[in-house]
């Protein structure tokens, strides 16, 4: 029986001009290149530069994913923006992009899972596509974590980047086997009683401020390498293929540690592992699409091949994404 499946036709990503590696960090933090490269493997990441937006991340993203996919905001009746750093407390930073995308009046919407966002926000566009209620849906990871940071603590301020990725989702009738094209299975989890492990001590509601991130983070790498592996089994179960099965391995860049840590548990080649921590370092909601689009093109990632996607963030959040392009 055919089903319904929504498929990736255009990846896209936007990168902040500006570059700040390790050693300009050390500058101001109590830190080192050596310190940063040995705990996390990150050697520079992007940051936004004055008066540069996350919308502005996300509609140069979502531009690329566009052009890539055929398609020019006109064709867009769904825009979900997965973001933890959005340009106000409302409206919603989709809200923004709609309006300078030019796009007609559509669906427009963000969605809050922090790092694990743009896994959650495929799931939510996913509902829309297969319900008939979008022909042609945007979906964003974007994010100006350096904002988030507090730059007395070389534990937090060495680990996050800015930057954004998009893809569109399209539906596509399938035959409704494991070698279908589009999104094939899910798995989403929450645990709010580790919120304390990381978190962000500001917010409207409570200290009127925005706050700065704060993190437990060994405590953190310990539940992301048990949760994350859950969850991408149980993401694979959903779309009934074997992890060894999958062509490329596209996880959440936190940590060059915990990326290595979760593909061994899983038993995945590290070959398969798409890694860009070292260059973008964590762009929370904006590390998968990001990472994604740097293999779709440079070649490693080819039309047809099995792609696995998986995040865990503040919250905490954890999800994974079973996908064939």
């Amino acid at each position: 029986m055919s089903v319904m499946r929504s498929v990736v036709t255009g990846v896209g990503a936007y990168l902040p001009a500006n570059i700040v590696t390790n050693d300009d960090l050390a500058k101001i933090v109590d830190t080192s290149d050596a310190w940063i490269r040995e705990r996390t493997g990150i050697v520079q990441r992007h940051k936004v530069a004055e008066g540069e937006a996350t919308s502005d991340l996300a509609v140069a993203a979502a531009r690329q994913a566009l052009e890539r996919a055929g398609r020019t905001p006109a064709d867009l009746d769904l825009i979900i923006v997965a973001t933890t750093t959005g340009d106000l407390t409302f409206p919603a930073t989709a809200a923004i992009v709609q309006r300078k995308l030019g796009a007609p009046v559509l669906i427009a919407f963000d969605v809050q899972a922090v790092c694990s966002g743009f896994v959650y926000a495929l799931s939510v566009a996913d509902g829309f596509v297969a319900r008939g209620m979008a022909r042609c849906a945007l979906v964003i990871g974007a994010e100006s974590m350096t904002k988030l940071m507090d730059y007395t603590d070389r534990g937090t301020c060495v680990l996050f980047g800015d930057g954004a990725g998009a893809v569109i989702l399209e539906p596509s009738e399938q035959p409704g086997t494991t070698a279908d094209r589009g999104l094939l299975g899910f798995a989403l989890r929450c645990d709010g009683t580790k919120q304390d492990l990381l978190y962000v001590d500001g917010g409207p509601s409570t200290t009127g401020t925005v706050g700065h991130l704060r993190m437990a983070g060994q405590q953190v790498f310990r539940h992301a390498v048990v949760n994350i592996a859950e969850g991408v089994e149980a993401a694979a179960a959903d779309a009934g293929i074997e992890v060894a099965s999958v062509d490329w391995f596209i996880p959440h860049q936190a940590n060059l540690r915990i990326l290595k840590g979760v593909a061994h548990r899983l038993g995945i080649d590290e070959a398969k592992v798409i890694c860009t921590v070292d260059r973008h370092a964590n762009t929370s909601a904006a590390s998968i699409p990001l990472a994604m689009a740097e293999a779709v093109a440079d070649g490693r990632i080819q039309p047809g091949q099995l792609l696995l996607l998986e995040a865990m963030g503040g919250g905490l959040t954890w999800g994974a994404c079973v996908l064939r392009l």
